[in-house]
């Protein structure tokens, strides 16, 4: 049976079920598994989304779920499509943003959700969930979570640091789902939340959970689409191999790929695409991790300055050296995130948003730094053009349409409460609400 240790190493090490429901060690590491199980090389044949998570979901977590419950949770959660289109040459960009909030954190809280819920009602356990936020987590999670039995919800977010349609999707739910706009940055929050897992009283009074990329719930289903997006151009373009880029801010999106690659997907890099906010690539150039306050950008969504998924990326790779044989990084200003918007849009007609822009840009300095032989390269564009269209709009003139998805969400009255960037200032709203 697969064991989850923390990346501290200085708490048991425990089941996926505990795992997930806890989201963070004791002591404040992050849980990851003790075994990764490698796949067979039928998997690369499946081309329907549900069937391949289902089979790599079985890898992952073994025998902690029945089959046939897994496989309900997986064909519920993942009902809509991922589009794999050719933008120009060998560049390809991986649409994740069809499902229900119109970004990829769908993926992760809809599995998550009902992983929750189906170990709940075993045990008819009530927890509260605390989530931070720097944009589409937020409005993933409470969707996902939304009315879900013995499941309450509390979104972190800074506030005036996230696009309007963002913060209407996270703020207008109500019911089970919580909103505290926070007089702060992301990374106010994200210690905020963390500083609630390890506060002994607290815990006395409530069980907590994360639904951030902390919780490895929420990071696993973000391994399946890297393995769909070989699979389709294997099938499609005879592809042997593959390069992601993949647009980073917390890391947990990337780290799903480097556990899809530890797996067996053939991989042969992975660009790790920031904005100005690069500790990782910086990172990768230096050997030397500096965690500093993020700084907001256009690409709003990867403003993190202490990135909280580094801890499992040393676990992965002892040195920066082995890092760098998989990983290479690039920072992306606001100016030429803007310019690549507006450059792609009159030469192919495709129009990104500010983060899958940020992954196009980067791919092309990779291009320009890198002899490769047509092998297929695949960037991640993570939210809907239109979550941006203060920015797109600003900047190139174009309305963008609006998916029905997102209509539906600026109808909505926002509902949120204020509070500081203090963790006494969320113990005491939690306690007192």
């Amino acid at each position: 049976m697969i064991k989850y240790f923390s990346t501290e190493h200085k708490s048991k090490e425990v089941s996926f079920k505990d795992a997930i429901i806890t989201g963070l060690a004791p002591d404040r590491g992050l849980y990851f598994p003790d075994i990764i199980n490698k796949f067979d090389d039928k998997i690369f044949d499946i081309l329907k989304f549900p069937e391949l998570s289902f089979e790599i979901s079985k890898l992952l977590i073994e025998d902690a779920i029945p089959e046939n419950d897994l496989k309900k949770i997986i064909f519920d959660a993942f009902n809509f499509q991922i589009p794999i289109k050719n933008i120009k040459d060998n560049i390809y960009v991986m649409e994740l943003f069809h499902g229900p909030t119109a970004a990829f954190k769908d993926f992760g809280a809809r599995f998550m959700a009902r992983v929750l819920s189906f170990f709940l009602s075993k045990s008819n356990q009530k927890i509260t969930i605390l989530v931070a936020t720097s944009g589409d987590t937020g409005s993933a999670v409470a969707k996902g979570f939304y009315k879900v039995p013995n499941i309450d919800v509390v979104i972190l977010y800074p506030s005036k640091k996230v696009s309007f349609l963002q913060e209407k999707q996270l703020t207008t739910l109500g019911e089970n789902i919580t909103a505290l706009e926070v007089d702060g940055t992301f990374d106010d929050c994200q210690n905020m939340v963390k500083e609630a897992f390890i506060d002994k009283s607290l815990n006395e009074k409530f069980t907590l959970s994360s639904a951030n990329s902390i919780n490895i719930g929420r990071l696993y289903p973000q391994s399946f689409y890297y393995v769909w997006a070989y699979n389709f151009l294997k099938n499609q373009a005879g592809c042997k191999e593959i390069i992601f880029c993949t647009p980073s801010g917390n890391f947990g999106n990337l780290t799903g790929g480097l556990i899809a690659k530890r797996m067996g997907l053939p991989v042969k890099k992975f660009i790790a695409a920031t904005n100005i906010n690069d500790v990782v690539p910086e990172y990768l150039d230096t050997g030397i991790f500096k965690p500093r306050p993020s700084l907001a950008t256009h690409s709003n969504a990867m403003d993190v300055g202490n990135p909280s998924n580094f801890a499992r990326m040393t676990t992965l790779y002892k040195t920066k050296d082995d890092m760098k044989r998989d990983i290479v990084g690039y920072k992306i200003t606001d100016k030429e995130t803007v310019d690549t918007i507006k450059n792609v849009y009159e030469k192919t007609g495709y129009l990104l948003d500010p983060h899958g822009a940020v992954a196009y840009k980067a791919i092309e300095f990779y291009k320009n730094d890198n002899v490769e032989n047509n092998i297929p390269m695949v960037f991640l564009e993570t939210a809907h053009p239109a979550k941006f269209n203060e920015v797109i709009k600003d900047n190139l003139g174009i309305d963008v349409n609006i998916p029905k998805v997102l209509k539906e969400a600026l109808k909505l009255e926002k509902k949120s409460i204020k509070i500081g960037n203090r963790y006494e200032d969320l113990k005491s709203f939690l306690e007192n609400r």
